[in-house]
């Protein structure tokens, strides 16, 4: 059974060591918040891995780039981070559209409450002495009777209604056709049901980062995703061994062919062996699921950051197309994150000579009785109950079931910003609201208070920034 032990001893530099950050959404900022403090105390590591949001942290980590992820114009203080996971056209419209054909349908119940503000003002007036207020109850009787009128708002307020619904109906409609392939197979009916949120801006945004990370201080137009993520490959794999470069390993879930899919970026010994593993017959599976950043599937870093940051139906899939010489032929697949895809990142770290793991996740720890909070009303609140909910689940499967390995978890005692709480959240506990600042703050007391003095500071022995080869 497995090897989760906490204790200082347990720990060396001289051990090879990964780092493993597990999350989504807001999770990003309790992750930065800990590369801070494991970048300040000099913690070594040797290999960066992520799944969800923590694929974006450890594509930072990995070329010694972390500091964009907490600095002030940095990932998660930058104005895009509020804007993350935005509703997507279809359902906005959906919302706005039924909202006016509300406010439309109000128009006459307007009209009949608008005489209980003006008959009290003519009966207050009248008993002041003042004679009332004729002019006014007139003319809103006038009003009145023109709106009511047989051929006033009884007949262009049903066609109004009509009008709004239609138009929204038939927006969403060409924005799910545009949004969906050709080749999908269900009815129009389905395809305007599409997934409520979108990524793209979560992908987009950590792409510009990384390039105002890449270019430095030349002032020069980002290039496209697949020319970044080959500049990104290229300077990983030729500063292997330097201070602050790691190797790199993201998961993403293949939705059609049921398989978790690793996109790897490991130092040549390890690599030949991750190669020679997927070429035995034995390996077939690893050949459809293990991708080498380092040779023909760099083109895939893309897809792999994409996907991680897919949520699974709450936001539309990430559609991989493989080349015609690869193990799928040319198939077009869909992608998404999966929370339980950190048990797999664990098993493949072992594969490539990690010897002990310091894990981060957002995701508190089992609350004990009395500790319930009210439940979230809003949609994206209750989505990210459940993804933390489901996260704190396989954090403590993956630090249980993993034999060899000795694993440190950083994660919080409680956390009150939910995955989607991109604005801050509210705390129950401190009846106050809590902005995302203090999550990047409380991933770095954590990283101090259970990992750097407990066990690095405890163990005795001397950490620097020398990676291992």
């Amino acid at each position: 059974m497995a090897a989760h032990l906490p204790f200082a001893e347990t720990y060396s530099p001289r051990l090879r060591t990964a780092l493993v950050l597990t999350g989504t959404g807001t999770a990003g900022a309790y992750h930065a918040g800990v590369l801070r403090a494991l970048h300040e105390a000099g913690v070594k590591l040797d290999i960066v891995a992520g799944r969800g949001i923590g694929a974006v942290s450890a594509l930072f980590a990995a070329i010694d780039g972390s500091e964009r992820l907490w600095e002030d114009k940095g990932f998660w203080r930058a104005a895009a981070v509020e804007s993350l996971y935005p509703w997507r056209l279809g359902p906005r419209l959906v919302v706005c559209s039924v909202a006016a054909a509300l406010a439309i349908v109000a128009i006459p119940v307007a009209a009949v409450a608008l005489g209980l503000i003006v008959f009290p003002i003519d009966f207050l007036l009248k008993l002041a002495g003042t004679g009332g207020a004729s002019g006014l109850v007139a003319a809103y009787l006038h009003a009145a009777e023109s709106a009511f009128a047989p051929a006033a708002l009884p007949t262009w307020l049903p066609r109004l209604v009509v009008i709004v619904l239609t138009a929204a109906g038939v927006a969403v409609l060409v924005n799910a056709r545009q949004a969906e392939p050709a080749h999908v197979s269900e009815g129009w009916w389905w395809r305007a049901l599409s997934a409520p949120l979108s990524a793209t801006a979560a992908v987009d945004h950590a792409w510009r980062v990384m390039w105002d990370l890449i270019r430095g201080a030349a002032a020069v137009r980002q290039p496209r995703v697949t020319d970044l993520a080959r500049r990104y490959t290229e300077m990983l794999a030729e500063n292997f061994g330097q201070p602050g470069f790691r190797e790199l390993l993201i998961t993403a879930h293949d939705v059609d062919t049921h398989r978790d899919l690793v996109f790897a970026l490991v130092t040549e010994p390890r690599r030949r062996e991750m190669i020679r593993r997927s070429t035995i017959a034995a390996g077939e599976a690893r050949r459809a699921e293990v991708f080498d950043l380092a040779g023909i599937g760099r083109d895939h870093l893309p897809d792999a950051i994409a996907a991680a940051l897919t949520l699974p139906l709450a936001t539309e899939w990430h559609r991989i197309t493989f080349a015609p010489d690869e193990y799928w032929r040319g198939e077009t697949h869909r992608l998404c994150d999966r929370p339980a895809g950190l048990i797999r990142l664990v098993d493949e770290l072992i594969d490539v000579g990690v010897e002990q793991i310091v894990l981060v996740s957002a995701a508190p720890e089992a609350p004990g009785p009395h500790a319930l909070a009210n439940p979230r009303l809003d949609g994206r609140g209750r989505l990210g109950e459940y993804l933390q909910s489901a996260e704190a689940a396989v954090v403590r499967d993956a630090t249980t079931t993993t034999a060899g390995v000795r694993i440190f978890t950083i994660r919080p005692a409680h956390n009150p910003i939910g995955p989607f709480d991109f604005a801050g959240g509210y705390d129950d506990r401190s009846r106050r609201r809590q902005p995302l600042t203090e999550l990047l703050t409380l991933g770095y007391e954590d990283a101090y208070h259970q990992f750097i003095e407990p066990i690095v500071a405890a163990s005795g022995e001397r950490v620097g920034h020398t990676e291992a080869t």
